[in-house]
């Protein structure tokens, strides 16, 4: 049987009220503030994080949890606002956990997770490199094509939420009409599909809980894992993309972004004069497809058969004839590639997880031209970028996009070169 784990009473007792004044944001979207402690032995400043409470704010917080060096506490009250501070569009931002920026302004949300990457570039590297502003979202909300809510079964006095989890919690679920984030046919079929599986609960369809798929590619939203989507992407210079996938498959969620985010790691692979390029982690073939027309060749690998059958088809269907794509695992794809290293740029965009060391040893071995690493937790990038530094190469540029407004996450970019001969061309 679970036994349910005592609360450490240090330094605060369970639900003590404090006073905090917050000085900033983490990357992982949280107040924290600093307070004094009083008794022998007591550390000068102890660590508080307060979610929803912003920087410049002094805020009401209720403990919840204490670890070895910091405390976590609810907000229950602002005392002194931040004159950034805004009304959140959501009536259930605060409950919700899938927001943590609807307080802020979005040019605001943009600078703090400038600062956010470049603290953590200089925390756990040592690199004092210059962190580009990040490149906002063409839609603040509303952009998001695929949610993905959760419902439990009724059960004593808790009645059926369908929705997201409760900020703090694993298990509790806020029942949510609407997201705010989610593009408007996904709201539209989010409405019928609430109803249907009300009415399913209700006939006793189901044995437990799940967890719904809703994807939208092109304004037709599915809930079929594996049903086929095709999202259409306009490159610029009258070029458009048409990639197919399954809609149970990675895909990137903001759709209104994808053009310039691609087209940024087209550029930064090109920029040192590479002929070839590797994508390694490809899917269904974005960032080969997209910078396909640049290179000699393109060579791209993937360890989801489906994915790789669908990259196939979408560099058929654009018309790509130099793009060569594989299935397997990403840690193995260097030792029977002809393509010559000096001449060779690698596109990589792991999981969240960042890189394994397989990959990178035999990455670093191989030895390309330039690396451009995109990763969706600039955290395990910057602990991948130690290897990248130690194996010679050098980061040249930092450029973050926002694909996620109103919330803590983002997409990281580090061009990274081989010694002096990855320097872009004067003027390029």
């Amino acid at each position: 049987m679970y036994k349910k784990k005592r609360f450490n009473d240090r330094p605060f007792g369970y639900h003590e009220v404090i006073e905090v004044a917050v000085t900033t944001l983490t990357n992982l979207g949280v107040g924290l503030g600093r307070v004094s402690l009083e008794g022998p032995g007591a550390p000068p400043r102890w660590v508080v994080m307060v979610a929803f409470a912003l920087p410049g704010e002094r805020v009401r917080a209720r403990i919840f949890r204490n670890h070895a060096n910091f405390s976590e506490g609810d907000l229950l009250e602002v005392l002194e606002a931040s004159p950034r501070r805004i009304e959140p569009r959501c009536p259930l931002f605060g409950s919700c956990g899938g927001c943590q920026y609807q307080n802020l302004g979005y040019a605001e949300q943009l600078e703090w997770k400038r600062r956010q990457v470049a603290e953590l570039l200089l925390h756990m590297t040592g690199l004092s490199v210059e962190v580009a502003p990040v490149v906002g979202s063409p839609r603040e909300f509303g952009y998001r094509s695929k949610i993905t809510p959760h419902f439990n079964l009724p059960h004593g006095d808790r009645g059926l939420a369908i929705g997201f989890l409760r900020q703090g919690t694993r298990f509790d679920i806020v029942d949510v009409p609407r997201c705010e984030i989610a593009t408007e046919p996904i709201n539209a079929r989010l409405s019928e599909l609430r109803g249907e599986i009300q009415a399913r609960v209700g006939a006793g369809e189901y044995e437990r809980g799940a967890t719904i798929l809703l994807r939208d590619a092109g304004g037709r939203v599915t809930t079929d894992h594996e049903d086929s989507v095709t999202e259409v992407l306009e490159l610029g210079a009258g070029e458009t993309l048409r990639l197919r996938f399954l809609a149970r498959d990675f895909f990137q969620n903001n759709p209104f972004i994808l053009p310039a985010f691609a087209a940024y790691v087209r550029d930064q692979a090109r920029a040192g004069g590479a002929r070839f390029l590797v994508d390694a982690y490809c899917g269904s073939g974005l960032f080969a497809l997209a910078s396909a027309r640049a290179f000699e060749q393109v060579a791209g690998v993937e360890v989801s058969a489906s994915s790789v059958a669908f990259a196939r088809e979408n560099a058929a269907s654009n018309g790509i004839t130099n793009a060569l794509f594989t299935e397997g695992d990403a840690s193995a794809i260097f030792g029977g590639l002809g393509f010559p290293a000096s001449e060779t740029a690698v596109v990589i965009d792991p999981p969240r997880k960042g890189c394994d060391e397989a990959f990178l040893s035999q990455l670093f071995a191989y030895g390309p031209r330039c690396v451009v690493y995109v990763s969706c937790d600039p955290a395990t990038q910057m602990r991948d970028l130690k290897g990248f530094l130690a194996a010679g190469y050098a980061a040249t540029a930092v450029q973050p996009f926002d694909l996620f407004p109103q919330t803590r996450h983002l997409e990281c970019v580090i061009t990274l070169v081989r010694g002096t001969a990855c320097q872009p061309p004067a003027g390029s």
